[in-house]
């Protein structure tokens, strides 16, 4: 049967079929070898370059009878290999064509002609599985499918340079997960490719090279095993900087630059390795220079990008190498009306690519300032930055609105930025509309923005409260990814922290009582600590603790026990202990603790516990609930309750006060439970904080 394209297409096609078309596919046919033979040829000929006549052909059915005479043993070695020349030339027309031989089977007739021992054949079966792979519509599980392929064509390196140009070339194309790393790195991928980077031929060098930057991406595996290999006595790090040269070709720097790029991310070589500081990274910075490319100077940005991320002193390396803030700023004026490209077509490509060099552009500005003051600074100060991330906020490309709120957030750490630059541009407006409609992984990070946003000593913070930001907030929190759960319960934590009373309460009516409590019980680790970093800044002054401990006390006295009798992390639980404490301040709050003996007994327990921590943050609970003198503060502990700060935004100060016989009859109970006895033994504790909260509690009964 013929291989039909998709009904629409096949019927225009059809209209502009010639009977030269159908004459070649007859000949296909005909009795005599060489007729058919001769009519390959001709057909070879007629498809050169000529895209409607390769449509014709595939449409009138000359796919299925070229792989038909192509995996015949009675055909000659000549036929399957002009056969094979000829839908290698088919494979380079349309999408379309490469759909239709996809679904003609054409890879496994390929690679079954790949174990004849015939050179010239298998060379002309790997051209043409070359072309096919390396389309974006051919998918690349079709390589992994039967397990004997990746070792066969592993066997087939040693038979011509050919042959390794293309089989390298579909490595790298067809490498795109852990597993097909894994895969060909247990075929012996190193060892066999590793000697073609000092082949004779170009080509084979570049694709060798190519290999080794797909398969080093993020694999420690990998990668540590690359820095060990020896290319004819050469170090293979120190091969890559030779190829990193300025007399190399610009693709062989930028590629070398790569491959140690991802050695170094994966932990293979030393951020203050030589071979990075001095040859990978000013080579990176070096492609980033107008005299590139389009697609050089993209390339170059992401992966300097990607190299410093995580380094604060690449970080600073990279900020003072060739001017690169102020070289970065030429990507948004690019193509310029003195433009001096004259060749119209590269204009016309870099005009409609030039989104690209934006989004490379807020890549590595975002790379560069996530942690130094004074680069933020210099960012931020670079003409019209600000301006230009607002801009590209609402860019039409969603790349560029990623690539641009990345690099909003990466500015936003900065308290200097959050108090000038961004309250000058207002930049919470157009953060806020792209929160209204967004994909997941921009939400995110817009997101996460937006958490900085609401610091206290943000000067955006009121506005963004008034803009009704907390519907939106606390509906991220019932979002499925959980980077979204908890974001939006920071945001809401932060929101919380030294709030007025209102705004705490439209949170929990927002929230709902239901929500905040299926958040307490999150799977996710991270959200659970935000929820618990929220519950604390809404328990943060008497009057607020009082006032929801008597609307929802019960609800919240059920959650923290069933966090104490769960498996949780000691962070976990300090949290629960210091919200206890919050509780312990309120005027009529305690009581919820007071009246409950299991409570106290878990209490009893974790200022037993092996952990300072949850000692001392257990301890402070019954510090707060004996306290009895009046108008005198109690010394909140730094250890117990600043232990991660990100997470602990609101650092209650706790008054004493005089209950009368109420406190009386708190210590009364305290002392028959046992907790004298306990902060008596707590007072020779070995931990100052602890010693000293538990002297400071025992002053109560003395007082």
């Amino acid at each position: 049967m013929a291989c039909l394209l998709e009904a629409p297409l096949r019927i225009s096609v059809l209209s502009e079929v010639t009977a030269t078309s159908r004459h070649y596919v007859d000949r296909l046919f005909d009795p005599d070898p060489q007729k058919v033979l001769q009519g390959v040829i001709d057909m070879k000929n007629a498809v050169i370059g000529n895209n409607k006549q390769k449509a014709n052909l595939i449409v009138l059915g000359a796919v299925p009878r070229l792989l038909y005479l192509l995996q015949q043993s009675s055909s000659s070695l000549e036929l399957r290999t002009e056969c094979a020349v000829v839908l290698g030339s088919l494979a380079m027309g349309t999408e379309n064509n490469i759909k239709s031989l996809v679904d003609c089977h054409i890879i496994p007739a390929l690679l079954q002609g790949l174990l004849c021992p015939e050179v010239i054949f298998i060379e002309a079966c790997l051209r043409c599985l070359r072309t096919v792979f390396i389309s974006p519509v051919t998918p690349v599980q079709l390589l992994y499918t039967d397990p004997t392929v990746i070792p066969h064509l592993m066997s087939l390196l040693s038979h011509s340079q050919r042959a390794q140009e293309y089989i390298t070339q579909i490595f790298a194309h067809c490498c795109k997960t852990p597993e097909h790393q894994t895969v060909l790195f247990n075929h012996g991928a190193i060892q066999n490719i590793a000697p073609l980077l000092i082949s004779p031929s170009y080509k084979v060098r570049m694709q060798a090279l190519k290999c080794f930057s797909v398969l080093a991406y993020e694999n420690t595996q990998v990668s540590m095993t690359l820095v060990n290999v020896l290319v004819d006595g050469e170090l293979l790090s120190q091969v890559f900087v030779r190829m990193m040269q300025r007399d190399q070709p610009i693709d062989m720097q930028l590629t070398a630059a790569k491959c140690l790029t991802y050695m170094c991310r994966a932990g293979a070589i030393r951020t203050d390795d030589s071979c990075i500081v001095l040859k990978t990274l000013p080579c990176l910075v070096r492609m980033c220079s107008k005299e590139h490319l389009l697609e050089e100077r993209v390339e170059g940005a992401e992966t300097l990008a990607y190299l410093m991320e995580p380094d604060v002193e690449l970080q600073r390396i990279a900020s003072t190498t060739d001017h690169l803030v102020a070289m970065l700023a030429d990507y948004f004026k690019y193509p310029s009306s003195v433009s001096a490209i004259t060749d119209i077509k590269r204009l016309d490509h870099d005009l409609k690519h030039a989104h690209e060099l934006r989004q490379a552009a807020f890549k590595l500005y975002a790379s560069l300032g996530s942690n130094d003051e004074d680069i933020r600074k210099k960012i931020t100060e670079t003409e019209n930055m600000m301006d230009r991330i607002v801009s590209g906020l609402s860019e039409s490309s969603i790349k560029v609105r990623l690539a641009a709120v990345r690099c909003l957030h990466s500015l936003s750490r900065s308290v200097q930025q959050l108090r000038t630059s961004f309250h000058d541009h207002a930049v919470w407006k157009p953060l806020m509309k792209l929160l209204q409609n967004a994909p997941d992984e921009v939400l995110v990070m817009a997101s996460s923005t937006l958490c900085n946003l609401l610091l206290e000593f943000s000067p955006s913070k009121e506005p963004i409260l008034e803009s009704g930001v907390i519907e939106l907030l606390c509906s991220l929190t019932q979002s499925d990814s959980p980077a979204l759960r908890v974001n939006g319960i920071w945001a809401l934590m932060n929101m919380a922290f030294q709030a007025e009373q209102k705004v705490k309460v439209e949170i929990v009516r927002c929230l709902g009582t239901e929500q905040l409590f299926r958040l307490l019980s999150d799977p996710d680790t991270n959200v659970l600590m935000k929820t618990l970093g929220l519950l604390r800044n809404l328990l943060s002054t008497r009057p607020h603790i009082d006032q929801i401990m008597s609307s929802h006390g019960k609800q919240i006295m059920q959650a923290v026990t069933l966090i104490l009798e769960t498996e949780h992390s000691l962070e976990v639980k300090e949290q629960t202990l210091c919200i206890l404490a919050n509780i312990a301040d309120g005027n009529t709050a305690k009581e919820l603790i007071m009246t409950n003996d299991d409570m106290l007994q878990k209490i009893k327990y974790y200022m037993g516990h092996s952990n300072v921590k949850l000692q001392l943050a257990a301890t402070f609970c019954i510090s707060n609930l004996i306290w009895n003198e009046e108008d005198v503060q109690a010394v909140v502990n730094s250890d117990c309750l600043e232990h991660r700060r990100h997470l602990l935004r609101a650092v209650t100060t706790h008054h004493t006060h005089n209950n009368g016989g109420g406190s009386q009859e708190r210590q009364d109970k305290l002392r028959e439970m046992g907790f004298v006895d306990i902060l008596h033994k707590l007072t020779q504790a070995s931990d100052s904080n602890l010693s000293d909260r538990a002297k400071t509690a025992m002053q109560q009964y003395l007082a």
